[in-house]
């Protein structure tokens, strides 16, 4: 079971639309982000504060918790 504490959800996607959705790494023309995206795959929230120009880069980051959450969209 996911819960609002879980570092996999994104809590902007939660607490500004009122979804829980998975974080996944995503791409803008800004770089690769962590972000949610809703079941049409469109995107709901950028989550992380950094950006990154390689999505390998992202993938790691996000695998091992170094990047930082933003406070407000």
């Amino acid at each position: 079971m996911l819960t609002l504490s879980d570092p996999q959800i994104g809590k902007l996607a939660n607490l500004y639309c009122r979804k829980t959705l998975p974080l996944q790494v995503m791409q803008s023309s800004a770089g690769f982000y962590i972000g949610t995206c809703d079941e049409d795959g469109l995107p709901v929230s950028r989550e992380s504060a950094q950006y990154w120009k390689h999505r390998a880069d992202a993938v790691e980051a996000f695998r091992t918790g170094a990047w930082s959450q933003r406070r407000q969209p």
